[in-house]
């Protein structure tokens, strides 16, 4: 019986102690018109996000020895300190270092793929990795979705062509 109980407890303990120990992981995209190239010039820069994101209000760029860090300023007064981890020609990765969001340890990616069915459209993509940090792990993935579906339907409202014209139209005089 007590060798039973032992294993119980050592057991409630074993999963207790690692129940928190997964990282949560969001994933969100989107298909937008253009190609890769096209799609990409709209975000491509670390600090463009304040130009697409409806809730970033301003981005100041900055530089410590070699690492780029980017400061958003919120619409509501926050602020968000990230740095660039790594960038190519149609992606980049960065990670939080100062916020107000319930994450810590957060890594992000946004990328621009070619979209596997249409070869006039790419294929935004937004995930990243952290634990929740003050909230519940289904609330704090549920604010970085939200996060990431706001931008991504702003890139692709950017990527659309303007009304009543397309790229082909233009004045030939």
């Amino acid at each position: 019986m007590h060798r039973t109980t032992l294993a119980f407890v050592t057991l409630a303990a074993l999963v207790m102690g690692t129940s928190s120990a997964y990282a949560l992981d969001v994933k969100k995209k989107i298909t937008a018109p253009g190609v890769p190239p096209k799609v990409w010039a709209i975000v491509s820069d670390f600090c463009s996000i304040k130009d697409w994101h409806p809730v970033v209000a301003d981005c100041q760029e900055t530089k410590e020895g070699d690492a780029t860090f980017r400061t958003l300023t919120l619409k509501d007064g926050g602020k968000i300190k990230e740095k660039l981890l790594e960038s190519d020609d149609t992606s980049y990765s960065y990670e939080i270092i100062e916020s107000p969001l319930p994450v810590k340890n957060y890594k992000a990616k946004l990328s621009v793929e070619p979209d596997d069915r249409s070869s006039d459209h790419s294929t935004i993509v937004w995930e990243a990795t952290f634990d929740a940090n003050g909230k519940s792990d289904e609330e704090a993935a549920k604010t970085i979705g939200d996060i990431f579906f706001a931008g991504l339907k702003s890139i692709k409202h950017k990527a659309q062509p303007p009304e009543g014209g397309n790229a082909g139209d233009e004045d030939k005089n």
